[in-house]
């Protein structure tokens, strides 16, 4: 690991300047299926030499930390934790999904740079609270012809998480999730969607279809709560019987 807080750099003319142009700019938080990352991007003068350094902090808000029994003036405060995977990196981004696993509390992450043996300033993000703020997938989605219908199967996208035997969390155990599955007609029009079906069903069966007509459905995972949707799922098409 680089000995990077252990050093005190001495400031010489002109490193203040190179301090600024070298900070990571941009530092924010991307999350799905709270799968959460930091991503920067590299200050104004960045040269292919340059190493970034990452840290993480949670500022707690649960009510639980009262009853520790914790001095009202450390409610909420946190210390600022090394990502030992992330420190002395070249990539402008950092994997934080299991540093950032309690989903309903605040967490910041916070980037700066070396070059040249110059470091620069820290970059902190917003606040990122994952429960409010992760997107959600689309579900996996396997289609069936059947007589003059399609039957749908869905399935739910995955949280990071496993369970104790080794299997993944859903993300409907974090949520209340809708499906909204959209019909495109191919004879008709390929760019018009219907909603055929809006609810909570894992299994789907789309009726009254034409026969020997091919159809295609698109599906989206909707989040009533923070009224947001994700992305369609990929086209599955298929011709009903």
């Amino acid at each position: 690991h680089y000995l990077l807080f252990a050093v005190s750099f001495p400031l010489v003319s002109g490193n203040r300047e190179l301090q600024e142009l070298i900070k990571p700019q941009k530092v924010e938080f991307h999350s799905l299926n709270f799968n959460n990352t930091l991503h920067w991007q590299p200050g104004r003068a960045a040269t292919g030499d340059i190493i970034y350094f990452v840290q993480y902090k949670v500022n707690y808000q649960s009510l639980h930390l009262l009853s520790l029994s914790l001095p009202l003036h450390r409610y909420g405060q946190s210390q600022w934790k090394n990502k030992e995977e992330c420190w002395g990196i070249r990539e402008v981004f950092c994997d934080l999904t299991h540093q950032t696993s309690d989903i309903r509390e605040p967490y910041y992450g916070r980037v700066k740079s070396v070059s040249a043996g110059v470091h620069s300033d820290w970059n902190t993000s917003s606040r990122f609270t994952p429960w409010r703020e992760t997107k959600i997938g689309p579900p996996s989605v396997n289609v069936t012809p059947r007589n003059k219908s399609i039957k749908l199967k869905l399935q739910a996208p995955n949280s990071p998480y496993t369970r104790r035997r080794g299997s993944k969390i859903p993300m409907t155990n974090y949520y209340d999730l809708l499906y909204r599955v959209f019909l495109i007609n191919n004879m008709l029009n390929e760019k018009t969607k219907i909603l055929a079906y809006e609810g909570t069903d894992k299994v789907v069966k789309i009726e009254d279809l034409k026969p020997e007509v091919s159809y295609c459905v698109v599906v989206a995972t909707y989040l009533p709560v923070l009224d947001r949707s994700s992305v369609y799922s990929s086209k599955k098409c298929t011709v009903p019987l």
